[in-house]
């Protein structure tokens, strides 16, 4: 019989349990909870805007939004987004998925934490972000059910989130904080390194190659 939180049923499948088992194994438990509300949560927004999301997409898709943070995918130094969604696909292909799927994944991964464009993509890609906006930053949390909410966080408690959130997000990108310019991830490195100076946008423009 599959687990329900919430009314959600959580996907049942073998590679459902294998990435839960994976992620377990190689992220914080505060992460693991957090993919897990996330997974919940954008279930909650899906019915709420009447779309029908791949259940088992979303799920893989939620259980390794945040696995760059933990451990790097390569040696190239990119977005722990991008460090995400390449261990997605990766799994996603290596458990016989399609290409169109792992895709899929990728997508909803990388753009995650992108404001104002994966709302406006396909159903996996916008109930992830959803999903990742209701657990950080609250978004749309006044208007869901409370017994819901309650039994979420029940089975996935969130604890010190805030604070230990924003440690884990720092710790993931502080020895790669070129790579937050230009992403919302920016503020969480001038916040923990004041004396962090990026290279602006002005200043790439006004020093690139071109005479004028």
């Amino acid at each position: 019989m599959s687990e329900v939180i919430a009314g959600v049923e959580i996907p049942e499948t073998a590679a459902a349990a294998e990435a839960a088992r994976l992620i377990q194994e190689t992220i914080s438990p505060l992460l693991y909870h957090h993919s897990h509300r996330v997974f919940l949560f954008a279930q909650i927004h899906a019915e709420r805007l009447g779309v029908r999301p791949d259940p088992e997409l979303l799920y893989l898709a939620a259980m390794f939004h945040d696995k760059g943070l933990s451990t790097p995918f390569s040696a190239a130094e990119q977005r722990f987004e991008v460090d995400g969604a390449d261990h997605g696909r990766e799994f996603l292909l290596a458990h016989g998925f399609s290409a169109a799927a792992a895709d899929t994944v990728w997508s909803a991964i990388a753009l995650h934490t992108t404001p104002g464009i994966p709302g406006r993509m396909g159903p996996e890609i916008a109930t992830l972000h959803f999903g990742v906006l209701t657990d950080i930053v609250g978004f749309g949390l006044t208007g869901l059910n409370a017994d819901q909410v309650g039994e979420i966080l029940a089975a996935h408690p969130r604890g010190d989130f805030k604070n230990e959130f924003l440690r884990a997000y720092f710790e993931g990108q502080k020895d790669r904080p070129e790579t937050t310019i230009g992403t919302v991830n920016a503020d969480v490195i001038a916040h923990f390194l004041p004396d962090f100076q990026p290279t602006t946008s002005v200043q790439r423009i006004l020093s690139s190659a071109w005479p004028s």
